[in-house]
């Protein structure tokens, strides 16, 4: 027997809850794993407190990411004892996931824990770290450099925006961070942002084109604000769009994109090669300072998640939150 969030929608309603679930209940796949963290996502929230269709099959265990260690394999891959990280792959949606204290997936969603984390520092960083990071190699190879001036981060409280301040400043950046909390500008400026502006500078419906500041943006909000981030990126600047905390919609135009020849680059952090996923973490385990890792992050238990899910669908939530799932 093992515990897990369990996630249900029958006759009595929506709800999610702490269960106590037999190994036979696991789904299909090649590896099993004993879960150690895993964390609490955008996507979790939605899915636990079901403000978001994101659950494709139920009852459903949530839980995007986790790291553990390989109890069973018929993969050549992994064998027992290997310790594991998962991010994506439909994992908390499709296929349960790692709010749970064991988990049975497919090999080729795994990666070796990466080289310098302990289970806990990789969860530290977990999708949202990982997603900022792919961020960030999609404007290094759009050859953006420290000198082609300020970098916007929109959510930057948030854990994709926390990480995408801590490491464009490693790389030498000038970040400027916008969110709906000043009451965090302290911290986000620990974090390296040399500017906190207010989100409603971005959030609200703006021109086709507005005056240029950014050399690029990495944007985890949507909606407007990305519309507008665009509106305001130099010529051959880029925009990095990984989320949609505002909403789906695109409300801009052609203008940003054919006037300035700005590049829009789209982050799928769900589906990446294991090779990509693999030089992602590399990247990471040389630009993370663990010191920050503790700054952006905290743990709470299994049972918490259900409350915290809460406090993340209204942003109460500062940077990343770990879920030991074995307390």
């Amino acid at each position: 027997m093992f515990k897990a969030i369990l996630v249900k929608k029958d006759d009595q309603g929506y709800r999610a809850e702490l269960a106590e679930l037999d190994e036979a209940s696991l789904p299909e796949g090649d590896v099993k794993v004993r879960v150690l963290y895993s964390t609490l996502n955008y996507k979790d929230g939605l899915a636990i407190t079901g403000k978001g269709p994101v659950v494709r099959n139920f009852p459903m265990v949530p839980g995007i990411d986790f790291a553990g260690e390989v109890i069973e394999s018929s993969s050549a891959d992994f064998k027992a004892g290997d310790r594991v990280l998962l991010n994506g792959w439909g994992v908390g949606e499709g296929h349960w996931g790692g709010l749970s204290q064991m988990a049975r997936v497919k090999a080729e969603w795994l990666i070796p824990l990466p080289k310098g984390f302990t289970a806990k520092q990789a969860l530290a960083i977990g999708t949202a770290g990982y997603t900022a990071m792919l961020c960030v190699m999609a404007l290094q190879s759009h050859g953006l450099k420290p000198s082609d001036g300020e970098v916007l981060v929109t959510g930057a409280a948030g854990g994709v925006g926390s990480f995408a301040i801590a490491l464009l400043n490693k790389l030498g950046f000038t970040v400027v961070a916008s969110t709906g909390r000043l009451s965090e500008e302290n911290y986000l400026k620990q974090l390296g942002a040399t500017e906190v502006i207010e989100r409603t500078a971005l959030s609200a419906p703006g021109k086709p084109l507005a005056k240029e500041r950014w050399a690029a943006v990495v944007d985890s909000v949507g909606s407007h604000t990305l519309a507008n981030a665009c509106a305001q990126t130099k010529s051959d600047g880029a925009v990095a769009a990984c989320g949609l905390a505002q909403g789906m919609d695109f409300p801009s135009s052609v203008a940003p994109f054919i006037l300035r020849g700005i590049t829009l680059y789209g982050i799928n952090s769900v589906t990446v090669a294991r090779a990509k996923r693999i030089a992602a973490y590399e990247q990471l385990s040389k630009l993370m300072d663990l010191k920050t890792l503790d700054e952006i992050s905290h743990e709470i238990n299994l049972e918490e998640s259900l409350k915290y899910a809460q406090e993340l669908m209204v942003g109460n939530i500062r940077g990343r939150v770990i879920v030991n799932v074995n307390q």
